[in-house]
């Protein structure tokens, strides 16, 4: 993950706001998946991280939890406070979270890890567990793959990022190097065409 992510979510704010912040409504698994994740938490708050327009974030918060968000990009995190009124937005990354430890019941990662390399991934995931509180949980989701996928133009804007995808052992691995234990890894295919990215998809959940 570099500057260039951050420039090229930058590029997209309002696009990926326009096209993606209602997007739930349209996947049932998803939904049924955060209902579990947040009925399993303990008591406190969560985090959304790499929370993007904040739609994710905002799922939870509608079934009685308080939640923030943290997004690389400084205009997608505009774009959150403008769509999620009441709700605290960060500027930060994902390696290194602007929260002291032990801040957060649960911490909700869809689709945050896809700009990290594998070698990135242990680290990531040490720094998750380490705002969590003990017993928080991780509710982490991912492209299911070994490919790099090098994405310029999006919606009709100019960007540049790549979207790594990861087998879910590699990933299960790394989150026990961190520390997590496994609760849940269910892999689902794509919805529909218009829906989403035609890739399977991994959803995991993790204790600390």
């Amino acid at each position: 993950m570099t500057d260039e992510t951050a420039s090229g979510y930058d590029a997209l704010a309002a696009e990926y706001a326009d096209h993606l912040f209602r997007e739930l409504e349209k996947k049932p698994f998803d939904r049924d998946f955060l209902n579990r994740f947040a009925g399993l938490l303990p008591a406190g708050p969560v985090l959304d991280a790499g929370c993007g327009p904040g739609h994710v974030g905002r799922y939870v918060r509608d079934l009685g939890r308080t939640v923030s968000g943290v997004d690389l990009s400084p205009r997608m995190i505009d774009r959150a406070r403008e769509l999620n009124p009441g709700m605290d937005f960060h500027v930060g990354d994902l390696r290194s979270l602007p929260f002291p430890a032990a801040s957060f019941a649960g911490l909700i990662a869809f689709y945050s890890i896809i700009h990290l390399r594998e070698e990135e991934l242990p680290a990531a995931f040490a720094e998750m567990r380490r705002v969590l509180l003990p017993g928080g949980l991780l509710a982490l989701s991912f492209h299911v793959g070994r490919e790099v996928r090098r994405i310029e133009e999006l919606w009709g804007v100019r960007t540049c990022l790549d979207f790594i995808f990861f087998e879910p052992d590699t990933v299960a691995a790394a989150l026990r190097e961190a520390g997590f234990g496994i609760e849940e890894q269910i892999l689902r295919e794509p919805y529909a065409p218009e829906v989403e990215a035609q890739t399977r998809r991994c959803y995991l959940l993790a204790r600390n």
